[in-house]
């Protein structure tokens, strides 16, 4: 993992889907754990996903909070 992308998942919206335009690190456990089942698209958004779902999935999401700006 790349540090700097913890940074992405604060900064980076959800380019499609039914969540467009939310910050990743915004997205539901739910939609998150469906890419995990189904698979992560391509990319750099993929991996972004990934990431997230793993977080989330371990509960540590609050992790991403002194990341995120005011």
């Amino acid at each position: 993992m790349n540090p700097d992308d913890l940074l992405l998942l604060v900064t980076r919206t959800m380019p499609f889907g039914k969540y467009k335009g939310r910050l990743i690190a915004d997205l539901p456990g739910n939609y998150l754990n469906w890419f995990f089942r189904e698979g992560f698209p391509p990319g750099e958004i993929g991996r972004l996903l990934a990431l997230m779902q793993e977080i989330d999935h371990n509960g540590l999401s609050d992790l991403l909070k002194p990341l995120r700006q005011p």
